[in-house]
């Protein structure tokens, strides 16, 4: 009888409770007047002993639920402490029960989401501490929180960095390498290391907020060998592209000077005007390819002034053909008009050979306050995303690859996008190309604005 009233419902022990303290009243009240009590004293005699028997029962029928607070009580502070091991042990009504074992899965995905937690952590720190770049992440006072092997080897010879002051870690280096790594942006740059040798880095570098405190992330990066690489990879390439020009070009000159020289010795000089002349056309061609390198290789420093839109528009229009797709800025340019002037018309020598009608080749400017903008637009068959990735590489070309396709280059030897890019990039600009939603391609040079 026990076990089956204390495997009550909450439910049904609430019930049993009220009637209980409904029905006891009256009845110890009609049992006192029986024995001759009046009744003021039945009324007494009944509240004493209702009281204690009510009392009673509630304690034993709460029983379960004060065990059980009490053990959750237990287990929330072992959670705060992140003990995620403590289990209730099934006690009492049927509601309880399934809140401990519901209480017992929790705890099973608590303990396992903090095992992979772990692991994750684990692999993070593995990676962290093994890769090649070196990683220091700072604090809201600049102080270390993180900085990986990569980090200590090249800043403090491999001893901890964590809670040093981060001036203080760098105050020490060489003054490139502290300068990039007190600056907030990213760069590439040479140091001369201790051991005497040169080294390249590429130094990048994040604010964010972590755990609402403000941090910044600084990654530097050895590049030396890949920049060897990528060296070797372009002289490799430019060789292989003056030899097929150079080919292409004496070997139609030494036929045809063999071919003169044969008219001259039978005296028949009326053809040797044209077999000159077809020397004089190569001869003239192989000038002009090596003149487009020339250029590349000796790119001066731009001298940047103010420039009058009109009137470098207007001069611009009697070089190459293209119509204004925007009014003219009322500000004035600042860059090296005679550059940007060359990066023009190599971009509008382009749209025109991509097969765009000729009034689809426009140029489109704009200009804010940070920013100068002008894009050249056509309507050709644009880029694939492989040559987009590619055109702005030096000695890229696509015009023999892919029919339709442009490669920004001076007679086919991949210079005329990269020249842009260099001319962009030697004004602190860029250059970005992207294809057009109804077709064609926008190739946009980005400048500062106007100082």
């Amino acid at each position: 009888m026990t076990m089956v009233a204390m495997t009550l419902p909450l439910r049904a022990r609430a019930l049993l409770s009220l009637a209980a303290a409904a029905v006891l009243p009256p009845m110890l009240f009609t049992g006192a007047r029986r024995l001759g009590l009046d009744e003021t004293e039945a009324a007494a005699a009944a509240a004493l002993l209702t009281a204690p028997l009510l009392g009673w029962l509630a304690s034993r029928w709460l029983a379960p639920l004060r065990r059980l607070t009490r053990a959750l009580e237990g287990a929330v502070l072992s959670y705060r402490d992140g003990d995620f091991s403590l289990n209730l042990a099934p006690d009492g009504p049927h509601e309880l029960r399934q809140l401990a074992q519901l209480h017992a899965e929790l705890g099973l995905a608590l303990r396992e989401q903090r095992q992979h937690l772990a692991q994750r952590e684990l692999l993070l720190d593995t990676v962290v501490q093994n890769t090649p770049v070196a990683l220091v992440l700072t604090g809201p006072d600049e102080r270390v929180a993180v900085a990986n092997l990569a980090a200590r080897q090249l800043l403090s010879d491999g001893r901890s960095l964590v809670g040093l002051a981060f001036g203080h870690v760098i105050a020490t280096q060489p003054e490139t390498l502290r300068e990039a790594l007190a600056g907030d942006r990213d760069r590439l740059f040479t140091v001369t290391l201790p051991d005497g040798t040169e080294e390249t880095f590429h130094h990048s570098t994040r604010a964010f907020r972590l755990q609402g405190q403000p941090h910044r992330l600084r990654l530097l990066r050895r590049m030396t060998r890949d920049l060897s690489r990528a060296e070797v990879s372009t002289w490799k390439r430019v060789i292989r592209v003056l030899s097929h020009e150079l080919n292409n070009s004496l070997a139609p000159i030494s036929s045809l000077a063999h071919s003169g020289a044969e008219l001259a010795r039978r005296g028949d000089t009326q053809r040797l005007p044209q077999v000159l002349a077809s020397i004089g056309e190569r001869a003239a061609h192989l000038h002009g390819f090596l003149s487009g390198y020339a250029s590349f290789a000796k790119l001066p420093a731009p001298r940047r002034e103010p420039v009058d839109w009109p009137a470098f528009l207007a001069r611009l229009s009697t070089l190459g053909e293209f119509r204004l797709d925007s009014a003219p800025p009322e500000l004035p340019g600042w860059f090296d008009a005679a550059q940007i002037e060359q990066a023009l018309l190599n971009l509008i020598k382009n749209a025109h050979e991509s097969g765009s009608a000729t009034d689809e080749v426009a140029l489109r400017l704009t200009q804010t306050a940070t920013e100068q903008r002008i894009d050249v637009l056509d309507r050709g068959p644009g880029m694939s995303e492989a040559v987009l990735a590619q055109a702005l590489l030096p000695f890229y070309s696509t015009k023999r690859a892919e029919p339709g396709a442009r490669s920004g280059t001076q007679g086919g030897t991949g210079l005329g996008l990269a020249l842009v890019r260099e001319i962009a990039e030697a004004h602190d600009g860029r250059v970005t190309l992207v294809n057009r939603d109804d077709g064609g391609l926008r190739v946009s040079i980005h400048l500062p604005g106007p100082r």
